[in-house]
């Protein structure tokens, strides 16, 4: 196989050429074979001893150079100055049967310089986790990463309790982060004449967004493409009840797709205040947040680029502002548009009365503590007319009939709906069941979690658990780093 090396070779200054740690006992736990196909990798091979060693970067192929990634970022709102992979490589570029490049990177290979006292190493729980969500993701329709293995190493790894270690292998259009411009910014402030900004945006237009090259203003039409990008995402997040829980300007792509799925989890009963991650104690990034911290980081992304935006510093400023304002109607015609599909009302229906619908209906969820995927769906069920299972989910129905009227004077199309609202994601209960039996050897019901969540829409029997909510003695859920 033939692994490129042109981020290596174009960004010195960002890749720091770097060796996985050995791997006592290497072992396969899931391999995403369709994922393999699309890559041109057989996965046969990657099941044998060589394919072992790419997936946990013991084995380089020959011309590539494996490299950790630099890059700064800001973390809970707070600036540090030097991140990067502490615990991953970059293994190089595949180029897939499609023609598109695509990041092969690796989570869990051991410690790198900028590991910062970290053991660099990952274990089985937080990568199944990983693979489990990220896959259901994108059986969704969100844009992610995708993962194409979880590898057992046969390595302790020392948390809280010692746990068995593991490798992720994910793939990507790339691991470009706003955080990467940062550090590329400070650089550049020690070093003009590096112009590692231009170069990196420049790398940037050409892999993710290409029309931008043509632009009368090619760098602001570069930051137009990230913005609309990440308001796509996050209204995407937003419409399947994910929340993501550590939105970091450095866990923020430039090509637009979800990454590093740490503590993140998706809502069961609706609340807008909800927060998984048991590091962030403020809700920073609580799921009803989640569009104003995307725009926050947008934000820090454009103060990256203000001297490709102006030479006169004011200038380039007030066009940048004008331009992050651009976020706030792009997430607003994606949200609006999701929900008009959610409901099965009519694309024509206008904004507002489509907005009242929605927030009106999400209040009631809220009010009623009402699961959120259980609803949208038994809610296809009352467009044919069927409300038995949708009213069911409401202590006193009252409100919900009096906003079903309006609804349904809408005639709302539930075939539409069936399509866009799934029965079964990766429900917190079951993941960590999942998970559990898992790091215990036993992967069944790890697949039997995936076989639901990557194909989300269809009801299948024998699956009735992976579309109910947990039970009521599950109680709070807090999900870790796993760092």
């Amino acid at each position: 196989m033939h692994l490129g090396d042109e981020f290596a070779r174009l960004f010195p200054e960002l890749a720091l050429p770097w060796q996985a740690a050995a791997v006592p006992d290497p072992h396969l736990l899931v391999l995403n074979a369709p994922l393999a196909a699309e890559l041109g990798l057989d996965p046969a091979w990657l099941a044998g001893p060589d394919g072992l060693g790419l997936v946990t970067g013991t084995v380089v192929p020959e011309g590539a150079t494996p490299v950790a990634q630099g890059y700064a970022g800001h973390q809970f709102g707070g600036y540090v100055p030097r991140l990067g992979d502490g615990r991953a490589l970059l293994m190089g570029e595949l180029t897939d049967r499609a023609g598109r490049r695509r990041d092969l990177h690796l989570k869990g290979s051991g410690p790198t310089p900028f590991a910062r006292g970290g053991d660099g190493l990952a274990a089985i729980g937080p990568m199944l986790r990983e693979y489990v969500i990220s896959e259901a993701m994108h059986a969704l329709g969100v844009r992610s990463t995708r993962a194409l293995a979880v590898t057992a190493t046969g390595a302790t790894v020392l948390r809280e309790t010692p746990l068995p270690g593991a490798v992720l292998a994910r793939v990507a259009d790339s691991h470009l982060r706003v955080g990467s411009f940062q550090y590329a910014a400070q650089r550049d402030a020690r070093q003009p004449e590096s112009a590692l900004v231009r170069r990196l945006a420049d790398f940037a237009i050409a892999r993710h967004h290409r029309q931008a090259a043509d632009a009368p203003a090619p760098y602001l039409a570069l930051f137009d493409a990230v913005v609309a990008a990440q308001a796509s995402l996050v209204a995407q997040w937003m419409l399947v009840g994910f929340v993501h829980g550590v939105m970091n300007t450095d866990n923020m792509t430039i090509a637009g797709e979800t990454i590093d799925y740490g503590p993140c989890a998706f809502l069961e009963a609706y609340d807008r205040d909800t927060v998984f991650s048991s590091i962030d104690a403020g809700g920073r990034y609580r799921y009803g947040n989640q569009p104003a911290v995307a725009q926050w980081n947008l934000a820090r992304f454009a103060e990256t680029l203000l001297a490709l935006f102006d030479d006169d510093g004011d200038a380039a400023v007030q066009v940048a502002m004008e331009h992050l304002n651009a976020f706030g109607p792009r997430f607003d015609a994606a949200w609006l548009a999701g929900m008009r599909t959610k409901l099965g009302v009519d694309d024509d229906l206008p904004d507002q009365q489509t907005k009242e619908l929605a927030e009106d209906v999400l209040d009631l969820l809220q009010r009623h503590q009402v699961d959120y995927t259980g609803f949208f769906r038994a809610l296809g069920a009352a467009a044919r007319g069927d409300d038995t299972a949708v009213r069911a989910l409401f202590d006193d129905a009252a409100g919900f009939d009096q906003w079903a009227r309006r609804w349904r004077a809408l005639n709302p199309d539930a075939a539409a709906m069936d399509r866009v609202n799934p029965i079964y994601i990766p429900r917190n209960h079951l993941v960590e069941q999942a998970l559990s039996a898992g790091v215990e050897g036993d992967l069944g019901p790890v697949q039997r979690l995936l076989e639901a969540v990557t194909d989300p829409y269809r009801a299948r029997d024998g699956l009735q658990r992976y579309a109910e909510a947990a039970p009521p003695e599950f109680g709070p859920y807090r999900t870790f780093c796993g760092t």
